[in-house]
């Protein structure tokens, strides 16, 4: 079934429905991610799935309007508010490349001085939100508020329980700002900026926020008030970014399977970006071993298989 010509609105819907069904079939759901207790209860069989088009329709199925942690999901969001204020000096700092491994290794910083990979492992979006902190004063209230206008969600809102939880597990993150700090790569006091990072990831949010949020993306940055904030340039540059890097070390199984620009959070979300059509955003929070949702993967996998849409 290909459905790229349609236009009339919630095109889209039936594609989600059959991927619901077929995602309600499929055994094993992977784990949820028990390494942040506030995390560990969730049911790995929740399911739901989104897609906003470009005139802000936003529809889905399952639980599609049910707030989940976004987690790294957010790294998107914060690139994009850093990269639209300094622009391309942000790329000193922080590289463009895929890692290769886990989200939360230390291993490349020493022999390469300090400099993250990229701004999706927890190194490159620990150096984003320093550097937002440094012009915003604020990383995570600049998040937020950006969050609250683009899906039209006022309630948005950090969740206490999990940004302690994260404080409070915090250690591998804490060495790595530290030994970025020892580089001269972070501005802030470490505690502060592993408060903003914290109180970013904690963010809930739903699918239909999200997808809604990511929409700039698909305009080629361009918000939903019709206001610029990324130049299409700069607009290519996140969409590349989170293609090559955006679900951690497994971002070229997801560009073979999927072939969309995405971010994945250990919550169990993933955005997908389809530019100049929609944003996408589905949520199951039982993992593989990489920290991708496994319904997740599969249903955007079963969109673009379904509908034709990819960036290939």
């Amino acid at each position: 079934m290909v459905i790229m010509t349609m236009t009339s609105p919630r095109a889209f819907l039936p594609v989600l429905e059959r991927i619901a069904e077929e995602i309600e079939r499929t055994p094993g759901r992977g784990r949820p991610a028990d390494y942040i207790p506030a995390l560990a209860a969730c049911d790995p069989r929740s399911f739901g799935m989104a897609v906003a088009e470009l005139d802000g329709t936003v529809y889905g199925v399952g639980e599609w309007r049910q707030p989940f942690s976004t987690q790294s999901v957010t790294k998107v969001f914060t690139l994009a508010l850093d990269l639209a204020r300094e622009g391309d000096e942000l790329w000193e700092h922080v590289g463009r490349e895929p890692s290769g491994n886990p989200f939360n290794s230390l291993v490349q910083l020493e022999y390469e001085q300090g400099i993250p990979r990229n701004p999706f492992i927890n190194a490159g979006a620990l150096v984003v939100t320093d550097r937002l902190q440094t012009r915003t004063g604020d990383a995570a209230g600049e998040l937020l508020a950006f969050l609250r206008a683009e899906s039209g969600n006022s309630s948005l809102d950090f969740d206490q329980e999990v940004a302690a939880s994260e404080t409070q597990h915090g250690d591998r993150n804490a060495a790595l700002a530290h030994f970025m700090a020892s580089y001269g790569n972070i501005d802030n006091d470490v505690p502060v900026l592993l408060d903003q990072y914290f109180r970013q990831c904690s963010v809930r949010a739903s699918c239909a926020d999200l997808a809604l949020a990511t929409t700039f993306l698909a305009r080629h940055g361009i918000r939903a008030d019709g206001t610029r904030l990324l130049t299409r340039s700069q607009a290519k540059q996140v969409n590349a970014v989170m293609l090559t890097c955006g679900t951690y070390d497994a971002a070229g199984d997801f560009a073979y399977r999927v072939g969309l620009p995405g971010k994945s959070g250990v919550g169990g979300g993933i955005i997908a970006v389809v530019p100049g059509r929609c944003a996408i955003c589905v949520w199951s929070p039982g993992l593989d071993e990489r920290g991708n949702s496994v319904a997740g993967v599969a249903a955007l996998d079963r969109f673009t298989t379904l509908t034709g849409l990819s960036v290939f």
